[in-house]
């Protein structure tokens, strides 16, 4: 195994450690090589100023976005790899994929890694990472080998390019590329511009260029890896990369999150990212898979196929990318195109307010004065209509005389938009009616930060005003521009490219619009009766599916759970409970006994949410113990003694929750769910007393603590009472796990004492005693849904109590001999078994004492 590794950087290594207190390579096992190089990232994000990573476009990659995208390849057994980190930081995303390629059960003979990075200050966390990566694959037999290397990767890319090293017999070629690209703007005059320009490439962000020179260094069917904002999916300024970069590569896979922050959450990032696969081939796949979470730390992910057709379109000469991540978003697409008009049929257009406050700084006043006009800024916009004047920080009026001429319009009636939302934002299309009537001035004023949709630069009629402010309101509107515009701004250009009803139809949902604008449940039933309701698509309605999530959503918010439920995971959870479809009234909600599986059956029925079977637990731990919590929900009323961790338990809405939720959206709402949350803590109290009833009492030094009812609790139950007065008599119980609680039982600090400190109760035993009498710390397993002490486990306690300065003894019980059968090819050597029916006797799974006599009582013969 080799590692190119210049004599200059180990003494830079060797700084690091000191200064910075890294663990030496010797004490890094293969269990903590990510942990150790993520605590090596949050060290230098802390230590890099803001304004340097904005002005380089970095923002390191957390270890779980990491190892999510080093899980998207596909060929990782092949003979030889060699991998290519284009913008490598300190190595997050190549220590995930060697460990990855280290898990593989068929191994690759040789792993080679060629990463890029041009800060000095992160390149030393780089080596490091490398070099613990050596230690790996060194672990599992893997010969490896890296170069850093110190040089911008587009102007080193452009020249291999341009000497035509790549067709060459030294070509640098990779099988695999993974890469978090820098996010940088790039001017039309800059010297990055004209080496992009020079291999083809015009484009206005670093991340995109990143992207086309990582894809032209792949062998043909390589696979390439990155995280990248999604704006490159749509837009003019992207049009050329798109089409040189899809030309080129077959997309295979798509990773949407649900939230702008969850992915670099230690990083002010406000992009929407996502993590696209793909593999070097001009031949393109059948479909495409499109994957969503609510984060990388989040197990529910959402799976959806779509035709490669469906997501690129091959008559499209803007090469769009139509991301569509679930059945309702198919829908919300094939309701869009029984729209067909332009703006431009209708004879409309839209424009950026012309006013930009800053350059017009001189002729801005607070308020209005003589030779002043209104101005309008996206503050003044509320509930459909134009609220002015308002008190705001906001100037609310503009001189009106020559100079500013060109920033000023007719005072006439038109529409106007909001040009930036944020994703986690109610609406991201928000549209009002300016009517020009409240006005009392010849001309107006509109801030940058706003469209306009106009008629040559005039007016619209009132009429039509209202009826294009209403369908740009619609939640049809709103999720299909969620679908597709993957920046933070809702730019004119993007309102260029939506479809709108004809004149006749705009003109007809106008005449429905007085002076009160309608709610959004209003606007949604309009359009439904007008535009929609002669479709062959009313069996399956996304629009009434996306408002019932969204009124879910709302009622969650009004409870007072916090942000972290507040998704569509929590929502949907609700609704199955409530086994309530998209179009039920709430008053028909009601509340069958429900598992987690058929809870997950439910949505993908009755809401098209098809998720990954083997997420199941995130919906467990991540929202129904949270329901819980809150007493919204119950668990196995139909039998307390059930426990909560068995394949049977049941959850349902708890009774005062039903009669609350079946007043939704009626005039008792307000009142019910005052009434409701003022009694929530009477309830929390009245179900832990329930269930108190059915816990298992165990004495404890003297002192009466309880375990949740059933499940291994019951075992331990035995062990406590049978196995230690037997086996270990008069030693000292330390802890004792629980299926409900973190422990029912810890004695910290004779732990301490022992010399062993714990800060988590993850991985801990379920039972641990100190047995004084041979100063021995057994470590117990009790078997009933979790297997039993086999090799991996075993070493997981020894790295966990290996500063205990006493033997270990492992121990693993089962309640009966017929468990233990499906369990003994596992047991590790080393360890005892313990079976909770044949109480007095011990199994020696022992490679010590391979033969014992035993001393065997004869019969007396008459």
């Amino acid at each position: 195994m080799t590692a190119i590794v210049p004599s200059s950087s180990r003494g830079l290594i060797e700084s690091h450690n000191s200064s910075l207190g890294f663990t030496s390579l010797a004490e890094i096992s293969s269990g903590n090589l990510l942990a150790q190089v993520d605590l090596h990232r949050t060290v230098a994000s802390l230590k890099l100023r803001q304004d340097k990573k904005a002005s380089m476009g970095q923002f390191l990659t957390p270890t779980s976005v990491a190892q999510l995208m080093a899980g998207m390849f596909n060929r990782l057994d092949l003979p030889e790899i060699s991998l290519l980190d284009a913008g490598a930081g300190i190595g997050s995303l190549l220590a995930a994929f060697v460990a990855k390629v280290c898990q593989q059960p068929q191994h690759t003979s040789s792993l080679r890694v060629v990463a890029y990075e041009i800060d000095p200050f992160l390149i030393g966390y780089l080596h490091q990472t490398l070099e613990l990566c050596n230690k790996e694959c060194q672990r599992v037999d893997i010969s490896f080998n890296y170069e850093i290397r110190e040089t911008d990767f587009i102007e080193d890319t452009v020249k291999l390019l341009q000497i035509g090293l790549l067709n060459s017999a030294n070509a640098t070629e990779f099988t695999h590329a993974i890469l978090n690209p820098p996010y940088l703007k790039i001017n039309a005059n800059s010297k990055m511009r004209e080496l992009l320009r020079s291999i083809g490439l015009e484009t206005s962000n670093l991340y995109t260029g990143f992207m086309a020179a990582t894809a032209q260094l792949l062998k043909p069917r390589g696979e390439f890896v990155a995280i990248t904002p999604r704006s490159f999916c749509n837009g003019p300024y992207f049009r050329d990369f798109r089409k040189i970069f899809l030309e080129m590569m077959a997309l295979q896979q798509v990773h949407l999150f649900e939230s702008r922050q969850e992915a670099f959450n230690d990083d002010d990032v406000v992009q929407e990212t996502i993590i696209i696969q793909a593999t070097k081939q001009r031949q393109k796949s059948s479909n495409v898979i499109i994957n969503t979470s609510s984060g990388a730390n989040d197990d529910l992910i959402m799976s959806h196929s779509v035709p490669y057709t469906a997501l690129v379109k091959p008559d499209d000469l803007e090469q769009f990318v139509h991301i569509i991540p679930d059945n309702i978003s198919q829908q919300i697409v094939q309701r869009m195109e029984l729209l067909t008009c332009t703006l431009k049929d209708l004879g409309l257009t839209v424009s950026t307010g012309r006013v930009v406050d800053f350059r017009a700084k001189e002729y801005l006043r607070k308020n209005l004065e003589n030779n002043s006009v209104p101005l309008i800024y996206p503050v003044n916009l509320s509930n459909g209509y134009v609220d002015y004047p308002k008190i705001t920080k906001k100037p609310q009026a503009i001189v009106s005389r020559n100079e500013t001429a060109n920033l000023l319009i007719p005072n006439e009636h038109y529409v106007l938009c909001k040009r930036f939302s944020s994703k986690e934002e109610k609406r991201r299309v928000v549209a009002v009616v300016y009517d020009a009537n409240q006005f009392n001035y010849a001309y107006v004023g509109f801030e940058n930060h706003l469209n306009y949709f106009h008629k040559n630069g005039r007016g619209l009629s009132l009429t039509l005003a209202r009826g294009l402010a209403v369908y740009l309101n619609s939640t049809l509107v709103d999720a299909f521009f969620r679908l597709f515009n993957g920046h933070t701004q809702v730019n004119a250009t993007d309102l260029r490219k939506l479809k709108y009803p004809n004149l006749e139809q705009l003109l007809s949902l106008g005449t429905e619009i007085k002076e009160q604008f309608p709610s959004l449940q209003e606007i949604d039933k309009l359009l439904e009766n007008q535009l929609l309701s002669m479709s062959n698509l009313s069996e399956n309605n996304p629009i009434a599916t996306k408002s019932r999530i969204n009124e879910a959503l709302q009622i969650l918010t009004q409870l007072g759970f916090p942000r972290t439920q507040l998704n569509e995971r929590s929502a949907l959870t609700l609704l199955a409970l409530l086994n309530l479809k998209p179009i039920d009234s709430w008053q028909l909600a009601t509340s069958p006994l429900m598992g987690i599986t058929p809870m997950m059956d439910f949505m993908a029925q009755h809401y098209g949410k098809n998720y990954k079977p083997n997420t199941r637990e995130t919906v467990r731990r991540q929202t129904v113990h949270q329901f819980m919590d809150a007493a919204l929900i119950v668990a196995n009323p139909d039998d307390l003694n059930r426990p909560i961790n068995s394949s049977k338990t049941v959850y349902q809405i708890e009774e005062s929750a039903l009669a609350l939720l079946r007043t939704y959206g009626t005039d008792k709402w307000e009142k019910s769910i005052y009434t409701y949350l003022a009694s929530v803590e009477t309830l929390k109290k009245q179900y832990a007393q329930e269930r108190e009833m059915s816990r298992i009492p165990l004495v404890i030094n003297g002192e009466i603590k309880t375990l949740s009812p059933g499940g291994q609790n019951i075992l331990i139950e035995k062990i406590i009472n049978d196995f230690t007065p037997r086996f270990t008599p008069n030693g000292k119980l330390i802890y004792i796990g629980d299926t409900d609680e973190k422990f029912a039982h810890f004695d910290e600090a004779a732990l301490k004492d022992l010399g062993v400190n714990i800060n988590s109760h993850g991985k801990m035993p379920d039972v641990i005693i100190h047995f004084t009498t041979n100063n021995w710390l057994v470590l117990i397993e009790a078997v009933t849904s979790h297997g039993p002490i086999n090799p991996k486990r075993k070493k997981e306690l020894e790295v966990l109590f290996r500063s205990a300065q006493i033997p270990l003894v492992m121990v693993t019980t089962f309640i009966s001999r017929k468990t233990m059968v499906a369990y003994l090819a596992e047991i590790a050597w080393e360890t005892d078994v313990w079976v909770a029916e044949d109480s007095t006797h011990l199994i020696h799974f022992n490679g010590e004492y391979l033969l014992q006599a035993y001393q065997i009582e004869k019969k007396q013969t008459s």
